[in-house]
């Protein structure tokens, strides 16, 4: 039997590059997959063969309402007949203001996206795994949330956020067998960040893919002894 054979997965931000592998890695082992993301289009063009796909779900919601995603949520639960695991893996990246220069534009996009989604996608599905009496939830906070840095202020509050959030989860649910864990990635090496930073050690970076191990590993009954965890995932960069 494949490791999540059985399994219901629900992967969000799922037409990224990291949300992309951890949705095959998911199958890969067998499991369904509920692939969320803000476009059906995009999910489209990330898994050209989506539409004939009949054992997963391709949904587009708005992560960042509340009730956009408790009724995205609740559509996979009817369909899929319940969920297993929570992959919080949508999120987004801005730097470049001063703390004291930071518009409400660019606040309000890191934290909704980083933070508030999380909120939200947590709030529809916990009932439902209190009700079967288990779960797992691996969130996405960063390697940079352990400092400050300049010009870097309000990504890294999101991100610290997402982290003590992870923690709060965890004392609060661990006695229900729901597992709260949180990956804190380095520079992951996608397209973008390439094309971004041309003159890299791509070779430092951390593939899609190992990340997508460890949410394995954490989302496994390998990891039931798991709680609250911020395993960080840097690569040699």
């Amino acid at each position: 039997m494949s490791e999540f054979s059985g399994k219901v997965v629900i992967v969000t931000g799922a037409a990224g590059a990291l949300g992309s592998a951890v949705a095959n890695h998911f199958k890969t082992g067998g499991a369904r997959v509920a692939h969320l993301d803000y476009s059906l289009e995009l999910l489209e063009k990330t898994f050209p063969a989506c539409n004939e796909d009949k054992d997963n779900l391709y949904m587009a919601a708005d992560l960042t309402d509340r009730d956009s995603t408790a009724a995205a949520i609740e559509n996979i639960a009817n369909t899929m007949g319940g969920i297993d695991i929570l992959a919080n893996i949508a999120g987004g990246f801005l730097m470049g203001e001063k703390v004291h220069e930071t518009s409400d534009k660019t606040w309000d996009f890191l934290f909704n996206l980083n933070t508030r989604s999380i909120i939200n996608t947590t709030a529809a599905a916990v009932p439902m795994m209190l009700k079967k009496g288990s779960g797992k939830i691996v969130n996405i906070s960063a390697g940079a949330a352990k400092e400050g840095l300049a010009l870097m202020g309000p990504y890294i509050a999101s991100k610290s956020a997402v982290w003590r959030l992870t923690e709060s989860m965890a004392q609060e649910l661990r006695e229900q067998n729901i597992n709260v864990n949180c990956i804190m990635p380095g520079i992951i090496d996608t397209e973008r960040n390439r094309q971004d930073m041309p003159d890299a050690d791509f070779f430092k970076w951390v593939p899609p893919e190992e990340i997508a191990k460890v949410i394995g590993f954490l989302s496994s009954d390998n990891a039931a002894m798991v709680h609250g965890a911020a395993i960080p995932v840097f690569g040699l960069s």
